[in-house]
């Protein structure tokens, strides 16, 4: 009797162990699943975090790049007065009106360029990009190569790596002889549009 019940006991003992196993080995299963699906819901929440923030981003940088070309007019006409403005005038008025144009042009590209508002100005010679300049006449040049720059009639601005606004530019004709190489790829000179300025 005492070998029976002690068969017994140990048969439930291993029933027992064999259920506890499986239900242990069910419960990693489900804690294995559910690291899963929090690994899956955090990785969701840093995709929705970093698309939030790229579109605020861009939201900004929309909102910047209205106000930017706003102030480009005022940038110019600064510009155009410095132009005009006699170099040696003879009454101090004069003078100072100079120079406070000069110091409120200066104050005026500092803050374009920390809000990350940057000049493009190509060196005369430099090959014409269609995606940063404007190309508004050609021009034959005997100095600069075809398709090269030889007039920036305007300076063009880029906000955060997009062009608010293409330099305008005087272009080399492709009869030019300049006496630099050629470039590989001569472009055309038409505009944005793509037409040719000068119809």
């Amino acid at each position: 009797m005492t070998d029976t019940h002690t068969a017994n006991e140990r048969a439930e003992d291993d029933a027992i162990a064999a259920l506890d196993e499986a239900k242990l080995e069910a419960l990693r299963a489900e804690a294995a699943s559910l690291k899963e699906q929090a690994l899956r819901y955090a990785a969701e929440v840093e995709n929705t975090r970093r698309r939030a923030e790229r579109e605020v981003n861009d939201a900004r940088a929309y909102a910047i790049s209205k106000f930017a070309k706003d102030l480009l007019g005022v940038a110019d006409n600064l510009a155009r007065a410095l132009e005009h403005a006699p170099p040696d005038a003879e009454d101090q008025l004069t003078r100072n009106l100079a120079i406070g144009l000069e110091m409120t042009q200066k104050d005026l590209h500092t803050a374009f360029e920390r809000n990350g508002l940057k000049r493009i100005e190509p060196a005369v010679g430099e090959k014409f990009d269609p995606h940063q300049h404007q190309a508004v006449m050609e021009h034959t040049s005997s100095e600069v190569p075809p398709g090269s720059v030889v007039q920036v009639l305007q300076t063009g601005y880029d906000l955060f790596g997009r062009i608010v606004r293409p330099a305008m530019v005087v272009v080399a004709a492709r009869d030019s002889t300049g006496t630099q190489a050629a470039p590989e790829t001569p472009a055309p000179a038409a505009d944005s549009a793509g037409k040719d300025p000068e119809s």
